[in-house]
């Protein structure tokens, strides 16, 4: 997903799109996890207690509405926040993820890990 605005700011059809893709436990407890870190299928899988096929199918919402990214990484693929949703979180010094219409909220604790790889993407 590309946001239609230079400001990292997404489009009502974008939001909505991430917003049907959030709508869900199992993606938000992902998305969560990934806002620590960058993960592999098999590390959601126990981290979560989902079963492996159960987590793919979530992650390929989340990756369909843009919200994650996958990186092959041999046999395994490597989940993370996609860029443009990191800049969403860096426009609110960490503190939410603003994607125009609404922002996002998460734990403080979350977030701090989140605040600074956002920052590392922006500058990069």
């Amino acid at each position: 997903m590309k946001s239609s605005s230079g400001e990292g700011v997404l489009s009502p059809r974008e939001c909505a799109a991430v917003l049907k893709a959030l709508a869900d436990e199992t993606r938000l407890r992902i998305l969560e996890s990934l806002l620590a870190d960058e993960k592999c299928v098999s590390d959601l899988v126990r981290e979560l207690g989902c079963p492996q096929p159960h987590i793919s199918h979530h992650l390929r919402i989340l990756r369909e509405s843009g919200v994650v990214e996958g990186l092959r990484d041999g046999k395994q693929v490597c989940y993370r926040i996609s860029p443009i949703i990191q800049r969403a979180l860096a426009h609110q010094e960490g503190k939410a993820l603003n994607f125009g219409c609404c922002e996002l909220r998460f734990p403080e604790s979350i977030l701090a890990t989140a605040r600074s790889r956002a920052r590392h993407m922006v500058h990069a």
